[in-house]
């Protein structure tokens, strides 16, 4: 008798225990900041500043109010161009605090990338620092300006017009704060975060108070915040990783925001950790790879780390380990996201195994919902099949700024969000992310994911980060090439080294055929590996060959 076991569709909905918040972030912050008026809310350490949650209120209302009356209102868009600091923490709230939508710029970005985004977005207001890193904003700012028919107004931070902002703000009247306030819904936008894109031009995700609120909320909810942990963020405010995890998740709990640098610095971050007894620390994983080999790393006193998130790219085992052991963050979560969806849809919880947490991404979050669907078909594959991932809820954004047909390639008519992620659905619910559907490698048939060959050779001694990439192939149609960052001191590896490594251990169809030890891989400023620059690069290496 033949007997048929039915196997789950990879479909999963988050817990509806606690409540949506249905309010604006204005309105959140001041509710925090009734409770807790006195504890710290920020703290710039580059600068030596730190705020209260009563101080931080207070000037980020002064500032709302010299918004207003230069003329910004509901709807305007203004751009933050800046590394990270206080002031732009304080524009975030005050800019939505009175409903303009804030549109973030990439650090990174040159004067090409700057005009697209300030014509896109349509910015009324740009605020900037001079400069930074070597790149002059200033300058760039002046050679777009002519071209950017919205643009009125440019403040430079630490400038004279952002102290006559915040003067101006200062002889204000609340109630002009007050009504302006009370005319926002939770639906309205408040913020637009250009998508690192690796095609085109970047598309502007279009985010709500609803959206990034409840997401910082939870994504705090699940790493068991409140007012008494004090969050050290070396991410970029540019990104959802610093304004909505860090940011809105510890305004929403009333805890500390922690500043260590403006830009990633692994010293800064250890000392940061140590002064201010920061009981959770964020980061991509190849910040926390930098801090273990950070020198005098066992110098520092982390002992009062608790918890924090590693996302961005998956975790290899070794770092999660070390991260446990040697930094003492027991409970380090692991989120993953994207940028439309608020950004984070799955997490590992505080008492999952680091099995979990090194091998998956989680379960789905509150409220949320999330499928694995055959590419081809849309059809939800059972559990245990690779498929495309797809999320829905109150995460999903509101759409791309201005370009409905690119929001509706991504967005299907049900509301889901399609990722162009690989996941596989574990029959409790865990996902784990085996690439992009962009990036498997297709050899001779054979469909390669690179993450299982990258945690391979994380294995080895000498390495201390690998990237593993397709590359095209006259006979296979592509071939791997593994990119390997060596430990300081070790001999370089060579194909031969590799292949005698991975021998008998690995099926041959997933040896790398070529190796390329560098110092550095290509990366977005959040910390994302650039593969689509590594396989250029690779084609023009073997070209030459």
């Amino acid at each position: 008798m033949e007997v048929h076991v039915s196997v789950a569709p990879s479909h999963a909905s988050g817990s509806t225990g606690v409540p949506l918040l249905d309010e604006t972030i204005g309105d959140n912050l001041d509710r925090t900041v009734r409770r807790f008026p006195d504890r710290d809310a920020l703290v710039d350490v580059a600068a030596g500043r730190r705020w209260t949650y009563a101080e931080l209120a207070a000037d980020v209302d002064v500032l709302a109010l010299g918004l207003l009356d230069l003329g910004i209102t509901a709807g305007d868009r203004v751009g933050i161009w800046a590394p990270n600091r206080a002031e732009w923490t304080l524009v975030q709230y005050a800019t939505a605090k009175i409903g303009a939508i804030l549109v973030t710029v990439n650090p990174a970005y040159r004067s090409h990338e700057l005009e697209y985004v300030l014509n896109q977005s349509g910015i009324r207001l740009l605020v900037a620092a001079a400069g930074f890193k070597g790149s002059d904003y200033a300058a760039m700012i002046e050679e777009v300006r002519p071209r950017c028919a919205d643009l009125e107004f440019t403040v430079l931070l630490d400038g004279p017009l952002w102290d006559s902002l915040r003067e101006r703000g200062a002889q204000g009247d609340p109630a002009d704060l007050a009504r302006a306030a009370a005319a926002l819904d939770p639906g309205d936008p408040v913020n637009i975060q250009y998508t690192s894109g690796t095609t085109g031009f970047p598309k502007g995700a279009t985010l709500s108070h609803r959206n990034i609120l409840n997401n910082g909320f939870f994504v705090g909810e699940l790493c068991g915040y409140t007012e008494r942990d004090r969050v050290c963020v070396p991410v970029p405010f540019y990104h959802c990783f610093g304004m909505v995890m860090g940011a809105l998740a510890c305004t929403s709990h009333g805890a500390a925001m922690v500043i260590p640098a403006p830009a990633f610095d692994p010293a800064a971050t250890l000392a940061a950790v140590e002064a201010e007894a920061c009981t959770s620390l964020y980061g991509v994983p190849t910040m926390f790879i930098a801090e273990l080999a950070a020198p005098g790393f066992d110098g520092y006193d982390l002992s009062s780390l608790r918890t924090g998130i590693m996302a961005g790219s998956p975790c290899p085992v070794e770092v999660m380990n070390e991260v446990i052991e040697r930094m003492g963050m027991a409970e380090v979560s692991i989120c993953y996201g994207m940028t439309e969806t608020s950004p984070v849809s799955t997490q590992t919880r505080v008492d999952d195994s680091v099995e979990r947490r090194v091998s998956t991404v989680g379960r789905v979050g509150p409220h949320l919902e999330v499928k694995v669907v055959d590419p081809e078909t849309g059809a939800t594959v059972p559990r245990g099949t690779p498929g495309e991932l797809c999320t829905r809820g109150y995460s999903v954004m509101l759409g791309y700024w201005g370009e409905p047909q690119k929001t509706a390639e991504a967005v299907d008519g049900e509301g889901w969000m399609h990722t162009g992620d690989l996941a596989v659905m574990d029959a409790d619910g865990y996902l784990a992310i085996t690439g992009r559907i962009k990036d498997m490698v297709i050899r001779g048939g054979e469909n390669l994911y690179p993450r299982e060959i990258e945690e391979f050779l994380h294995g080895h001694p000498d390495v201390l980060d690998v990237q593993v990439i397709g590359v095209p192939d006259a006979k296979y149609g592509e071939e791997l090439m593994a990119w390997v960052r060596m430990r300081e001191g070790a001999e370089p590896l060579t194909a031969e080294t590799v292949r005698a490594y991975c021998s008998g251990r690995l099926a041959h169809f997933k040896i790398p055929r070529y190796v390329h030890v560098v110092d550095e891989f290509p990366m977005t400023v959040t910390g994302k590996i650039r593969k689509v620059e590594m396989r250029e690069a690779a084609a023009r290496l073997l070209e030459s060959m």
